[in-house]
C-alpha cells in the first residue's frame, strides 16, 4: 500500500465499544461528519463522481455527465472490485455505461475507501488494481435522538439542479435513518460557449437504513436503496440511456464480543439498463439493447484484537446472473435478434484473511490473503449456440480458481515513513471478455467478441512509498507500484470475420497476450503556510506496455495539481490549478488517439454559519475547451460553470 489512513469503525453499546482499524490507501468522507478529512469542494451536494475524483490513485473515464467509469492504478473496472457496504453488485451495460458507483447518492453515503492493488477489502474478488467500498451513512445507536438535513444546489452551466433531504432518529435499542435525492441537468458547454447535445439526465434516489438491538451486545441491520435514472445522454457513444434502474437490498446481524466483533450480512439486488437510440437524428438501423443484472449473496466477517494481532476473517457467497440482448429494426425488413450477454449465471465464493501484526513499536506487517472458487454456466441456448458457431469446442459450464496475496512492512522513526510491499493476485475473466456476442466499442469502432477459452489473467505487484515530514507543516511522500501482468486479457484483431455494427472497422476476439506492465509513480506534498493557508501538490507519472512494447489504451499522461486552502474561523477559500501533459505514448495500435496538454482553474469558498453552510464557486474559471485522455472519444469537458448550493442542518 502506498499510503496508509486509519479508519476507525465504532461499534458503540452503553457498556462496550470496540475500535476495528482498517488499513486503506485514500478514504474520502463524503457527509458532513466528516469534518477534517478529504472530501469534494461542492460538499455532500458533489456527485459520486466528483467525490471519486478525489482519491489519489483514481481516474475515472467519461461518456457523458453522467456515470464515470472509476479507474484505479490505470486500471478499468475488469480489473477493479466495487461494493457497497460490502455487497457485490454488477453493471447490467455491455458497454460499461453504469458503474456501480452509478446506483448511489452523495445523500446515503458516509465515505468512500480506496484499497490500492491487490491489498483488497475483504469482500474484494479479481482486485489486481484494486478495490473500491462505498460506505453507506447510517444513524446508528445512541446518536443524536433526531437529526434532519436539507440541501439544494445550482450549476449554472448545465442548469444543473440538485435537492436532497434526510431524517435520522436514534436510540439504545433503534435507529432509523430515510431521505431522497434528485438532480437534472440540460445540456451542458464547452469551452467556448458551444453547447453538447446528449449531455443530459436526470436522477432519482431514495434510502433508508434501519437498527435494533435484540440484546446488549446482539444487533440487526436493513438497508433499501432504490434509485433511478431516465433520459441520460451519452454524447461519446451512439446511444443514449432510457432507464437505469436499482433495487439494492441487505439484512444483517452484528455481535460484539469484549475484543472481537461479527457480522453477518445477506443481500440481494437487481440491476436494468435500456440503452435507447430514439432521440438520435439519422440512425440507420434503430436498436433496442437491455441488460439485467441479479445478485444475492451472503458474507461473514469475524474481526479480534489477540495480543500484537489484528485479524480479520471472511468468507463469502455470491450467485449473479447477466442477461443482454439486442433487436435491430433495419427499415422495410424484418427484425433482427441476437443475445449479447447468454444470460450467465455465476456462483462464486470464496475466504479471506488478513493479520495487521505489530512486530515493534515503530514497526508493522500487514498481510492479506483470499482464494475463491467460482463456476459459470450459460443459462439461455440461443446465446450459447451463436457462441458455439465460433468456438465449437466450447461448452455451456466452466469453473476457475482465483487467488491473491499481499505484504506490506511498515516502518515509522523521528521523521520518515518507509513502506515496501509486495503481492500476487489472478481474475477469471468478465462475462463480456468470456462470453460477449458483437458488442461494438465506440472507442477504437470494433466489434468485439468473447473468448470462453481465455485463461485467468494474473499479476506480481511491488509498491512503496517513502513520507517525511518536518515537524507538522511540511510533508513530502514519493510512492510509486509496479503490475507485471502474465495471461493479460485485451482484444485481438480477428480478420476472418466480418464486423455487424453499420460502420465497425472490424472484429476483435478477447484473448491472453503473454505479459503487460502497468507502473505509477506520483510524489506529493503539503505545507502549512500560517496557521489559515495551507499549499497541497501532486504530480503523477503512469506507463503501460504490452507485450510487444507498444502503449495499452488509456494510460493517463503526467498529470498535476496545485492547491491553496485558506481558512479562517467559519470561513474557507480554495484556489485549484490542475492539468494533464500532452500524451506523448498513446495506443495508436488499440484505437487511441493524442489528448492534449490542458491547465484549468478552480475557485471555492464556503461559510459554515450555526446549522446551514453555504458554498459557491466557479469551475474551469477562463472557459478553457479541453478533454482528458479518459474523456471517451475526446468529448469536451464543461466550460466555465459557476455553482451554489446551500446545506441545512437540524
Amino acid at each position: 500500500m502506498l499510503e496508509t489512513v486509519l479508519l476507525s469503525t465504532i461499534l458503540l453499546s452503553d457498556t462496550v465499544a470496540t475500535k476495528k482499524a482498517h488499513n486503506l490507501d485514500e478514504v474520502v468522507i463524503v457527509s458532513e461528519a466528516g469534518r477534517g478529512r478529504k472530501r469534494s469542494a461542492k460538499g455532500q451536494v458533489a456527485s459520486i463522481d466528483e467525490h471519486l475524483s478525489e482519491l489519489k490513485n483514481v481516474s475515472l473515464v467519461r461518456r457523458g455527465s453522467y456515470a464515470w467509469e472509476p479507474v484505479v492504478n490505470n486500471m478499468q473496472t475488469e480489473r477493479l472490485s466495487t461494493t457497497i457496504d460490502g455487497m457485490k453488485i454488477f453493471y447490467a451495460c455491455t458497454d460499461k455505461m453504469d458503474p456501480v458507483t452509478s446506483y448511489v447518492e452523495s445523500g446515503n453515503l458516509q465515505s468512500i475507501s480506496l484499497n490500492s492493488g491487490l491489498d483488497g477489502n475483504p469482500q474484494a474478488t479479481g482486485n489486481i488494481g484494486g478495490s473500491l467500498d462505498l460506505k453507506l451513512r447510517k444513524a446508528g445507536f445512541d446518536n443524536d435522538a433526531f437529526h434532519a438535513s436539507a440541501s439544494a444546489g445550482h450549476e449554472w452551466n448545465g442548469h444543473v439542479q440538485v435537492y436532497g433531504a434526510d431524517a435520522a432518529l436514534s436510540s439504545h435499542r433503534t435507529y432509523l435513518n430515510a431521505g431522497a435525492f434528485y438532480r437534472h441537468a440540460d445540456n451542458y458547454k464547452v469551452g467556448g460557449g458551444d453547447e453538447l447535445p446528449f449531455s443530459q439526465f436526470q436522477k432519482m434516489n431514495v434510502f433508508t437504513n434501519a437498527g435494533l438491538r435484540l440484546a446488549e451486545k446482539d444487533m440487526l441491520e436493513a438497508t433499501f436503496i432504490f434509485d433511478r435514472a431516465t433520459d441520460v445522454g451519452y454524447p461519446a457513444l451512439n446511444m443514449d440511456v432510457a432507464k437505469a434502474e436499482g433495487l439494492i437490498t441487505s439484512l444483517s446481524y452484528k455481535h460484539l464480543f469484549r475484543k472481537s466483533s461479527w457480522e453477518t450480512k445477506a443481500y440481494y439486488n437487481h440491476i436494468t439498463h435500456e440503452m435507447d437510440d430514439t432521440k438520435r437524428p439519422d440512425v440507420e438501423i434503430h436498436m433496442d439493447m437491455p441488460g439485467d443484472s441479479w445478485t444475492a449473496g451472503v458474507y461473514s466477517l469475524l474481526t479480534t484484537a489477540l495480543r500484537q494481532h489484528d485479524v480479520a476473517l471472511n468468507y463469502d457467497l455470491y450467485y449473479n446472473r447477466l442477461f443482454a440482448d439486442m433487436t435491430m429494426y433495419p427499415g422495410g425488413a424484418a427484425p433482427m435478434y441476437m443475445v449479447t450477454w447468454p444470460d450467465v449465471g455465476t456462483l462464486n465464493t470464496g475466504v479471506a484473511v488478513t493479520d495487521n501484526v505489530s512486530i515493534a513499536r515503530n514497526q508493522s506487517l500487514r498481510l492479506s490473503a483470499k482464494v475463491a472458487w467460482q463456476q459459470q454456466r450459460l443459462n439461455n441456448e440461443e446465446g450459447y449456440h451463436a457462441l458455439k458457431v465460433l468456438f465449437p469446442g466450447m461448452t455451456d459450464a466452466y469453473h476457475q480458481t482465483t487467488g491473491r496475496f499481499a505484504a506490506n512492512y511498515q516502518l515509522s522513526a523521528l521523521n520518515y515513513q518507509l513502506s515496501l510491499g509486495a503481492g500476487w493476485g489472478s481474475r477469471a475473466p468478465t462475462v463480456t471478455e468470456a462470453y460477449g456476442y458483437y458488442l461494438n466499442n465506440t472507442f477504437d469502432q470494433y466489434d468485439y467478441i468473447g473468448n470462453p477459452s481465455l485463461k485467468n489473467e494474473s499479476a506480481v505487484e511491488l509498491n512503496g512509498a517513502v513520507k517525511w515530514h518536518h515537524t507538522e507543516r511540511v510533508n513530502l511522500t514519493l510512492d510509486g507500484n509496479v503490475f507485471l501482468f502474465s495471461n493479460y486479457i485485451i482484444g485481438q484483431f480477428e480478420t476472418r470475420l466480418s464486423p455487424m455494427t453499420v460502420g465497425a472497422e472490424g472484429v476483435k476476439v478477447y484473448g491472453n497476450i503473454s505479459h503487460a506492465t502497468i507502473a505509477n509513480l506520483s510524489l506529493s506534498g503539503d505545507w502549512q503556510i500560517t496557521e489559515q493557508l495551507r499549499w497541497n501538490n501532486k504530480v503523477s507519472y503512469s506507463s503501460g506496455r504490452d507485450t510487444d512494447g507498444d502503449p495499452l489504451p488509456l494510460i493517463s499522461p503526467i498529470s498535476w495539481q496545485l492547491e491553496w486552502i485558506y481558512q479562517h474561523q467559519r470561513f474557507q477559500a480554495q484556489v485549484t490549478i490542475k492539468g494533464n501533459a500532452r500524451q506523448s505514448y498513446y495506443s495508436e495500435k488499440y484505437g487511441e488517439t493524442a489528448a492534449k496538454a490542458w491547465t484549468i482553474v478552480n475557485l471555492a469558498a464556503q461559510y459554515q454559519l450555526s446549522s446551514i453552510t453555504v458554498r459557491a464557486g466557479v469551475e474551469n474559471l477562463f472557459d478553457k475547451q479541453y478533454a482528458t485522455y479518459a474523456d471517451w472519444n475526446h468529448i469536451p469537458q464543461k466550460g466555465r460553470n459557476i455553482y451554489m448550493n446551500l446545506t441545512f442542518s437540524l
